[in-house]
């Protein structure tokens, strides 16, 4: 049985977990037989606390991507896929109004080419948004001090409690991960496009 490892720019249990669980769900379709390894690897993302635009949510996921690719390269590692995963606000206009939406992105590569998914996004409270965009509070501190609890990001994450536990943070970044693996899982279709143009 063919091991194939998948390195992940991030040791946190929520991002490790929705790789895990974007594998189970794709895995059988990207490497029929083989067997998945989640590799955790910290590396910096080169942008912001918490990203405030989409630019900067998929520079962050690119950039943990590139310094994986860097890494296995310099220690000769087996890694097949790699994985940067990034999470934030996308600030919009909405008829003079702001609106701040928090999102999950990916960005997946083998190496050679490289592909991004997001998950969907959730409208944060202006109050929460004030806190972080104006005053500068990391995401994190600003959801503990909302939901008045401790480490939330390491357990359903923002996304857990501004959806009444229905959306989790690992569920969030799943649908990102399965949306940014889809060309390497669903390589025929995406072949069967670009060579029909």
């Amino acid at each position: 049985m063919e091991k194939i490892q998948i390195a992940v720019g991030s040791t946190r249990r929520p991002k490790l977990a929705a790789v895990s669980e974007a594998i189970r769900d794709f895995g059988a379709v990207l490497a029929p037989g083989g067997e998945f390894e989640v590799v955790g690897v910290e590396v910096a993302s080169g942008v912001g606390h918490t990203p405030s635009n989409r630019v900067e949510l998929m520079q962050g996921a690119r950039q943990r991507v590139e310094a994986l690719v860097r890494l296995s390269r310099e220690k000769a590692e087996a890694w097949r896929y790699f994985v940067g995963l990034e999470g934030g606000l996308d600030i919009i206009q909405e008829e003079g109004e702001r609106r701040a939406l928090l999102e999950s992105w990916a960005y997946v590569s083998d190496g050679r080419s490289g592909h991004y998914g997001r998950s969907g996004g959730v409208e944060i409270p202006e109050s929460l948004a004030q806190e972080v965009l104006e005053n500068g509070v990391e995401l994190s501190a600003a959801i503990d001090q909302f939901a008045g609890a401790v480490g939330i990001r390491d357990a359903q994450g923002a996304w857990g409690v501004l959806s009444s536990g229905l959306i989790s943070r690992t569920e969030a970044f799943r649908v990102a991960v399965v949306a940014a693996f889809a060309p390497f899982y669903n390589a025929k279709m995406y072949h069967a496009a670009s060579t029909a143009r």
